[in-house]
């Protein structure tokens, strides 16, 4: 299985007989940070959303996998959807009172933006 394709897809062919691809290392996630340490800013956002409000938890310093359990945490307890990706969780409705009361709940530093 060392000469697996799927791992070289996006890599130019080589003419040289010698070439031997290695494959590179994935970027390290970063540590989480102690909920006591994170600076988090709950805001809402209506921009490229049709109208529609979604709050904005912004400021995340950690993993993807944290990142996606905080995220779920606050989606069940609100009884609503989202998302969580690139260091933002996306809540959908205009909850920005809820969701900063319960991040300060379990810990977070967390403020309410605009």
């Amino acid at each position: 299985m060392d000469n697996d394709w799927k791992k070289r897809l996006g890599v130019v062919y080589s003419t040289n007989p010698d070439f031997e691809f290695t494959e590179t290392s994935s970027p390290r996630q970063e540590a989480t940070l102690p909920p006591s340490q994170q600076k988090l800013t709950v805001r809402i956002d209506r921009s490229h959303r049709a109208g529609k409000q979604v709050t904005l938890v912004q400021g995340f310093v950690g993993s993807d996998e944290d990142l996606a359990a905080l995220g779920k945490a606050l989606k069940v307890k609100c009884g609503v959807g989202g998302t969580a990706k690139d260091g933002e969780i996306t809540v959908q409705g205009d909850l920005r009172d809820k969701v900063t009361a319960l991040l300060v709940g379990m810990g977070y530093n967390a403020k309410r933006g605009n």
